[in-house]
């Protein structure tokens, strides 16, 4: 599987005062790739798990990981949000991304550890063998991240 592109827009109030995107909305901006994807099922047949305020399924994120290599500035187009499941444990999956710059590099590599959690105990529950198969449907080589 390849990468899912999932169209996200860039809003007015994310941009600050250097002109491009803040990085604290640039989590936003993945947190909504990552809902269109998990929650919706965009670009897939069907939603990987019954995620959302009627589901049975929650989430908990429990690391996020940002790399910025270039600025991500106001568009009048969405911005395509390059997403894939890295790794997929007993309980949770590893979400890697990358946002393009104005010259479509990368502008930006990202990566969240997203905790499944059973709604009425609030505590992580394994993924089922369902959900595993189609997370193995998004799965892909994990991203290199510079150090130091």
């Amino acid at each position: 599987m390849t990468a899912i592109d999932v169209p996200i827009p860039i809003r007015w109030v994310d941009i600050d005062a250097y002109s491009h995107v803040n990085n604290a909305a640039m989590l936003t901006l993945l947190e909504e790739a990552r809902i269109a994807v998990f929650w919706r099922g965009y670009g897939l047949k069907e939603r990987v798990a019954s995620f959302g305020a009627d589901g049975d399924t929650g989430t908990f994120i429990a690391r996020q990981e940002i790399e910025y290599l270039k600025p991500v500035t106001l568009r009048d187009e969405p911005i395509p949000v390059s997403m894939w499941v890295s790794k997929i444990g007993s309980a949770s999956v590893v979400v890697d991304y990358t946002i393009p710059a104005a010259d479509d590099s990368v502008a930006v590599k990202a990566r969240t550890v997203v905790v499944f959690v059973d709604r009425e105990t609030e505590k992580p529950r394994r993924i089922n063998d369902v959900e595993r198969a189609a997370l193995e449907g998004l799965q892909a080589e994990p991203l290199e991240f510079r150090r130091g």
